[in-house]
C-alpha cells in the first residue's frame, strides 16, 4: 500500500464496476493502486445503509474519497453539495470520470492530506479511513474533522473491531458526543456529533 500515498503508482488497469445502493445503481471505474478495486467494499456499503440519510445535508465532505463511491452515492442521493479529497493522484482522476459517469453535479474533487488544503465548514463528513496508512492518518482524519464542523455537525465513519474500534471510540469521544450506528461482521459505524461547548 505504500505506493497509495507517495503517488509511486502501479500500472493502470480500468476496469468499470457496478452496484446497487440506496435504492439506485452506480457505476464505478477502479484501477491498480486503490483501495477496493473490485469494487465496492462491504465496510463502505454497510457505512452507506446505516447513516440516517435525513441527517446528512448541506455541505458535505467525503474525507479520503478513493474513486468516489461515497461522495457520488451521497450526492446522488440526498442532493447535496459534496466535496471530495484524497492524497492518491490516481484516485482523484478516477473519482472525476466518475462523477461523469454516475451523471452528478455540485461535487468538486481535489487532493489534499487529510485536511491540509481543505477551507471552510461542513454539516457532515463521511470517511472510511484507510487503515493501513497507520493511526497517525486515521486520527488526523476522525479528530481533525472537528475543526471542519459546523456546530452540531456530523462525521460518519466505518472502522473494524480488529483495527481498533474500541480505542477509537474513546478517543472520540473526547471531541464528539458518539453513538454506533451499526456492528456487522467486525465492522463499526459511527456517528458523532460537534458540540462546540464540549470543546
Amino acid at each position: 500500500m505504500g505506493q497509495y500515498f507517495t503517488n509511486e503508482l502501479l500500472p493502470s488497469n480500468v476496469k468499470k464496476t457496478e452496484c446497487f445502493v440506496l435504492g439506485k445503481k452506480f457505476f464505478f471505474l477502479t484501477d491498480n493502486g486503490v483501495f477496493s478495486k473490485d469494487g465496492l467494499d462491504f465496510g463502505s456499503r454497510l457505512l452507506l445503509d446505516a447513516i440516517p440519510l435525513e441527517e446528512v445535508g448541506g455541505k458535505i465532505l467525503d474525507m479520503g474519497c478513493g474513486y468516489g463511491v461515497l461522495g457520488i452515492i451521497l450526492s446522488s442521493v440526498t442532493h447535496s453539495e459534496v466535496d471530495m479529497v484524497d492524497v492518491n493522484l490516481r484516485a482523484i482522476h478516477l473519482a472525476k470520470r466518475n462523477i461523469e459517469e454516475n451523471k452528478v453535479s455540485n461535487i468538486r474533487v481535489f487532493e489534499s492530506n487529510c485536511y491540509d488544503k481543505v477551507d471552510g465548514k461542513y454539516s457532515s463528513i463521511i470517511t472510511n479511513p484507510p487503515i493501513r496508512a497507520g493511526k497517525k492518518v486515521v486520527l488526523e482524519m476522525v479528530m481533525g474533522a472537528s475543526k471542519h464542523l459546523v456546530n452540531g455537525g456530523k462525521l460518519f465513519l466505518v472502522i473494524r473491531k480488529a483495527q481498533g474500534a474500541k480505542s477509537l471510540i474513546v478517543d472520540l469521544e473526547k471531541v464528539y458526543n458518539v453513538e454506533v450506528l451499526e456492528k456487522k461482521k467486525g465492522f463499526y459505524v459511527i456517528k458523532c456529533v460537534y458540540d462546540e461547548e464540549k470543546n
